[in-house]
């Protein structure tokens, strides 16, 4: 019987860009940081990540998706979580150089569960 590794889920808000890298690599990975971007910051819940994809993807973009994905918990958990501002606003801070192997850790596929355009 296999063991299955236990799962924490996160949740990323991505542009058009983004998004189609991402559909690019299966849906299995997140493409490497620009050089002005140090850090990926997934976000630990579906809302925030809903929000930071409509206020400021959808003005900047015209576009924001929200994504979900797993990845394995006893990886997941060196990271610590950062609140950035309200209760519901915590991310786990990856140093970009770190990413590819993030990657690696990606249980399954990562999913859109959200879009908002501009009206």
């Amino acid at each position: 019987m296999r063991h299955e590794p236990a799962a924490r889920l996160l949740y990323r808000p991505v542009n058009q860009a983004e998004l189609d890298l991402i559909a690019a690599s299966g849906w299995l990975a997140f493409p490497p940081r620009l050089p002005e971007q140090p850090i990926f910051y997934p976000v630990l819940n579906e809302q925030y990540a809903a929000q930071i994809a409509r206020d400021w993807n959808v003005p900047y973009y015209g576009v924001g998706y929200v994504l979900r994905f797993a990845v394995e918990a006893d990886y997941a958990d060196q990271f610590p979580v950062q609140n950035v501002g309200g209760r519901e606003h915590d991310e786990l801070w990856v140093p970009a150089e770190e990413l590819a192997e993030f990657n690696q850790h990606i249980i399954g596929q990562i999913e859109v569960v959200g879009v908002f355009k501009a009206e």
